[in-house]
């Protein structure tokens, strides 16, 4: 008569099964450097696509940079950069170039509809951030075996900052991607013995592309970045010889033949506009204050990292006090340097983004795991063990904010989402109750996989059917039902990017006084009022004798703002009216 195992032994058995399964897959991954490169593309791509064609345009960086790719698109001036009918002099070209790649070859597929397809605008943030993920294998190979490089970038594909920039057509992600090919190219350069620090043209080459690259797409912030890392390897070095390798004055001048052409074009075009504009109110006005309400007081960055490196943070904070005992290790001083002056600098700036620390966190990744390899976790012990219960409490309380907010916001109950909900939090309880039992690497590799689940459900399950976020998207149907061209629509007073971009750029932003002016032209128009100015439209609307009706009321959640807001379509009577209803 056989002899059931205790139901105890059962529970065991299974939290120690997957975590130790998912050990296997990553030693059987890191056989070949081919196996490795592929199981990251598919880690990043299953922790990145959910969500990235159904996600409306996001308010307001994202649909600021959508629509001036659009409108270089449209007008095929891809020299100046351009919103709606002001000039954008706040970032350099590149990620426009990128785009408008993309929305042309989209337009030569699926047609005109590739002008206000977001996806296709989003397609280099999310190539950049698959890119990113396979550079942070490639810059870990200088600290790491094979085995700990694929680890710290599984760490990158699940990270949560990552995931949001890769679903947002703008700069963060392809700035994320030249920043660690500077890095991997500077790293191969410092490993060398000094005698060895001899020119390498294709280190060389890597290292100074990036870095035209990046400062085509968001100016000095590449510079910045991996400037303040050599300068601090040359003060502890006390020698500047790690840019031998990176043959200084040759790469400096090829950086500057990519660079040129299109900074002396615009100021030619904008007669020195741009600089003024770019450099001394963008870049000036965040170091000095807090621009657009983006302040943030000294430690923010260090609050934040504990949900925007979710859940690779959990190892980061774990593998900090090997950091420190290892400082003066010449691999460990490397990613110190790369990490610690330029958190510093943001730390003290008084405009604080989660996302301006996002290329400090391969060095995180890296940290972590070296830490795992040199068996620092094993030696800590239970001091830091309770840490691993940041996974499945942080995945609870997002669950709980996202299932409240969905309730309020979405659209039905989100049948589909619970389970992947209940899901992700097994799996992430699951991670930390197997981090005694099976060590950090299986933990950490449950976490991940309960991060991705956690991932589809929201991006996918849950925010596409927020229908109360995305009025813009409401709005543009209305006017697509209704056939009215753009330069016969106005709006006040939500005037969103987002509607620019889904509505045509000819839309006008105006008074109430002014649409009752421009419907009363004639022709098939509307106007979007919110419910607080839809008397004063109305007066103005008899005073200019317009006949108009109501033909749909938008009601919905400004996010920006932080407020409920019901806003009336108004079409003029001067044209045929189409059907319309409160949606």
């Amino acid at each position: 008569m056989a002899i059931s195992e205790p139901a105890s032994d059962q529970r065991r058995a299974f939290v120690l099964d997957l975590p130790q399964r998912l050990v296997c897959l990553l030693d059987g991954a890191s056989a070949s450097h081919g196996r490795a490169s592929l199981l990251l593309v598919v880690v990043a791509l299953v922790a990145f696509l959910p969500g990235f064609f159904q996600i409306s345009p996001i308010d307001r960086d994202e649909a600021r940079f959508a629509q001036a790719t659009k409108q270089m698109v449209e007008s095929g001036n891809f020299v100046e950069i351009r919103f709606h009918t002001q000039a954008r002099n706040k970032k350099p070209v590149g990620i426009h170039w990128l785009q408008a790649a993309s929305v042309t070859a989209g337009e030569a597929v699926i047609g005109p509809s590739a002008l206000t397809s977001i996806w296709l605008y989003r397609l280099p943030s999310l190539l950049a951030a698959v890119g990113a993920v396979l550079l942070t294998y490639w810059t870990a190979l200088v600290f790491l075996s094979r085995r700990g490089a694929l680890l710290a970038g599984l760490l990158m594909a699940s990270c949560v900052l990552l995931g949001v920039e890769a679903r947002l057509a703008k700069t963060d992600a392809v700035l994320l991607l030249t920043i660690i090919a500077c890095f991997g190219a500077l790293a191969r350069a410092y490993v060398r013995p000094r005698a060895e620090r001899t020119g390498d043209f294709r280190l060389a080459f890597i290292f100074w592309t990036a870095m035209a690259a990046g400062i085509l797409v968001k100016g000095p912030m590449t510079p910045l970045f991996v400037g303040l890392a050599i300068v601090a390897l040359a003060v502890v070095e006390r020698s500047g010889s790690v840019l031998r390798p990176l043959r200084p004055l040759v790469g400096l001048v090829w950086c500057l033949l990519l660079v040129l052409p299109w900074f002396v074009a615009i100021w030619f075009a904008t007669k020195g506009a741009f600089y003024q504009h770019a450099v001394g109110v963008d870049m000036l006005g965040k170091v000095t204050e807090g621009q657009e309400g983006h302040w943030g007081p000294p430690g923010t960055y260090f609050l934040a990292v504990w949900g925007t490196f979710w859940p690779s943070v959990v190892l980061a904070a774990m593998a900090a006090p090997f950091a420190w005992r290892a400082r003066r290790d010449e691999k460990v001083r490397f990613l110190l340097c790369w990490l610690v002056p330029t958190w510093l600098l943001f730390e003290i700036a008084a405009t604080k983004l989660p996302h301006y620390v996002l290329p400090l966190y391969p060095a995180l990744a890296i940290l972590g795991v070296m830490a795992i390899e040199r068996g620092a976790l094993a030696r800590a012990g239970s001091r830091l063990a309770g840490l691993v219960w940041l996974w499945p409490v942080l995945a609870i309380l997002v669950s709980l904010g996202l299932g409240g907010a969905y309730l309020w916001f979405g659209s039905g109950f989100g049948l589909a989402a619970w389970p992947l909900l209940a899901l992700a939090i097994a799996l992430l309880w699951m991670a930390a109750r197997a981090f005694p039992r099976v060590g950090p690497e299986g933990a950490v590799l449950t976490a991940i996989a309960g991060a991705l689940v956690l991932y589809t459900a929201v991006y996918q399950a849950m925010l596409p059917q927020m229908r109360a976020l995305w009025i813009s998207e409401r709005l543009a149907a209305v006017v697509k039902e209704q056939g009215c061209p753009a330069a016969n629509v106005s709006s006040f007073p939500y005037q969103e990017p987002s509607l620019v971009f889904l509505v045509g750029t000819d839309i006008n932003y105006v008074l109430p006084n002014e649409a009752a002016a421009l419907m009363k032209k004639g022709g098939c128009s509307l106007a979007f009022m919110d419910e607080r100015f839809t008397g004063n439209f109305e007066k103005h609307a008899a005073a200019h004798g317009l006949k108009y009706h109501a033909v749909a009321t938008i009601s919905g959640f400004v996010y920006n703002g932080g407020r409920l807001t019901a806003i009336t379509v108004y079409r003029s009577d001067d044209a045929p009216a189409g059907s319309g209803a409160a949606r």
